[in-house]
């Protein structure tokens, strides 16, 4: 099998790359490598290694439309969202949709639950199909995922982030900045020891790089950043609930909490009342979303808004420009920026 180094590489509007140049890079004959993707049972594991070796070296995407209509690109936008279940997204996943539909295209959706595997499986499957434009979330990809998407010949976006040095289309905000911008909040409180409650997902690395943010900014101020990381396995209000016990063993406590995400700070501000704390005279917590929750708690919580209905507009729009359907040049770096909702936890 020759060396990656020597394959030869698809180009944008050159055409895919062809199952056949996938079985010369593998040494094996085409039928073999079309047995790899509707029968692979039938394929040895050493004949499926190096064939699962070329399609990764080679970016290649198997079509599945049918003769005629291979060529021919259809109506249909894929996305892939870490996660479809939890309201964080729901807003950007209609408003993308609702825009798409009055311009006579329709979303497929998938949901990756921040798995990068999951999400390099969705992103081959969708161009797969020859969609009309792909839609993935945030800038963290497996290499598999990276290749498909620098290869792919028709427009990319990446939303809820904003990573200007990067190629696809860009529609969200830095996650960097919310960090710094919650942090800056508690310290202007007169709030001293800060900590951080990551997400219980581990594959959630945008809300690390909040964390970060909320580090930078309490190094900054001449303080030790303080992170808790839940049980993996726990769901998010059993994992707010853990820390908020961990945290409450400490001494000293710490004044103020930064959360991941809603769900935490909610699981977090329950079980302190629990035991006994007084929200927000004894403890601050802030979370990060504004889930439709956030203002019925009591306290009500103080959060960060992002710009969830705004993103999915705008992506949509990128989109329809890119193809063509509405008027306007795409607009590549699109910033927006999340809103500190104050209310009654912090």
């Amino acid at each position: 099998m020759s060396q990656a180094k020597d394959s030869p590489r698809k180009r944008r509007g050159a055409g895919r790359v062809t199952l056949n140049e996938v079985a010369r890079e593998a040494g094996v004959s085409a039928i073999s490598v079309s047995r790899y993707f509707n029968q692979p049972e039938q394929v040895s594991p050493p004949l499926r290694e190096r064939i699962q070796a070329a399609v990764e070296a080679l970016g290649y995407v198997p079509n599945l439309v049918a003769g005629g209509l291979a060529s021919a690109r259809g109506r249909i936008v894929g996305m892939v969202i870490p996660n479809i279940s939890g309201p964080i997204f729901a807003q950007t996943i209609q408003a993308f949709s609702d825009t798409l539909s009055r311009h006579g295209y329709q979303l497929l959706l998938a949901s990756s639950y921040f798995d990068e595997a999951q999400e390099e499986s969705a992103v081959r499957a969708f161009l797969g199909w020859s969609p009309a434009a792909l839609v993935v979330t945030s800038h963290f990809h497996s290499p598999g995922t990276e290749k498909m998407l620098a290869e792919a010949d028709v427009p990319v976006v990446e939303i809820w982030d904003y990573q200007p040095a990067r190629s696809p289309l860009q529609v969200g905000f830095l996650h960097h900045e919310v960090g710094v911008q919650a942090a800056r909040y508690l310290l202007d409180k007169g709030h001293q020891r800060i900590a951080f409650v990551q997400n219980s997902a581990p594959g959630d690395l945008s809300a690390l790089e909040r964390r970060d943010g909320y580090s930078q900014a309490l190094h900054e101020a001449g303080l030790q950043p303080w992170v808790f990381v839940p049980s993996p396995d726990a769901a998010p209000f059993e994992a707010g609930k853990q820390a908020m016990q961990a945290l409450l063993g400490h001494e000293p406590r710490p004044q103020a909490v930064i959360f991941a995400n809603d769900n935490l700070a909610a699981g977090a501000l329950l079980a302190g009342q629990r035991a006994g704390l007084k929200l927000p005279e004894d403890m601050a917590i802030v979370g990060f979303g504004d889930y439709p929750f956030a203002d019925m708690l009591i306290p009500s919580l103080t959060t960060l808004r992002p710009p969830s209905r705004e993103i999915g507009e705008v992506a949509a729009r990128r989109v329809l420009e890119c193809l063509g359907a509405v008027e306007g040049e795409a607009q590549r770096l699109n910033l927006l920026g999340c809103e500190l909702v104050v209310r009654e936890s912090a």
